[in-house]
């Protein structure tokens, strides 16, 4: 945390305990007081309890901050943190506009064809941010959770931007192993025609310079890798 640069905003896409952390939150709250906290409908009662103030957006509503222009955007998947808050908030994934670049993100998602018209209505996209991960048995997870392969088609649905694969590699959530979806992955891209350097994936601490746009935006990691 003590090594994370300035940290404008902070977008949560569920609440999910793996993907929202109290003690997480609380000390990006304490170290960058001025950071603004972006959510899904439904979830900013979760931070009142925590006396932090937080943003809510539904699907396809937006909020600008600065040059920035954020959209939540539909996904496949579900929301609880306890027995009795199934589904009592939203989930969402992320597209962040800048007059340089567009991002997006897609959050937890199954696949379905209708995340082509986030495309559609946003795109098109510089840079995407797709999950290949925790996606086995299919038959209990393909309502929530990608495979590799659903992300290869989602990303030729998005006019194959440059991509990000994530959601793998650091929490064991599912039937694969941590280093089966970036060989998965490898083997989709090889059986739709497309090469391997197309999707890009990140070691944790690891960083990629874009260079679209002349080179106006990087993604930086968080935290430098140690060898």
């Amino acid at each position: 945390m003590e090594q994370l640069p300035a940290v404008d905003a902070v977008l949560i896409s569920h609440n999910h305990y793996d993907h929202l952390d109290r003690r997480t939150v609380r000390q990006l709250a304490r170290r960058f007081p001025q950071a603004e906290f972006i959510v899904p409908l439904g979830l900013k009662r979760w931070f009142r309890r925590y006396r932090l103030k937080a943003h809510e957006l539904d699907w396809w509503q937006s909020l600008p901050l600065g040059e920035l222009t954020v959209y939540a955007t539909p996904a496949r998947h579900w929301s609880m943190r306890t027995l009795w808050d199934r589904n009592r908030s939203l989930w969402c994934g992320w597209v962040i506009h800048h007059p340089a670049l567009r991002f997006y993100f897609s959050g937890d998602s199954g696949y379905s064809e209708r995340l082509a018209e986030i495309g559609q209505r946003l795109g098109p996209f510089d840079v995407a941010a797709l999950p290949i991960g925790a996606y086995a048995p299919r038959w209990f997870m393909q309502e929530q959770h990608m495979d590799p392969q659903q992300s290869v088609a989602l990303y030729r649905e998005l006019n194959q931007p440059r991509a990000i694969p994530i959601h793998w590699g650091v929490f064991e959530l599912a039937d694969e192993s941590l280093d089966e979806p970036p060989q998965q992955l490898n083997l989709a891209l090889s059986e739709a025609g497309l090469e391997q350097h197309q999707f890009l994936p990140l070691k944790i601490g690891e960083r990629i310079a874009l260079q679209d746009a002349q080179q106006a935006l990087s993604l930086r990691p968080a935290v430098q890798r140690k060898e």
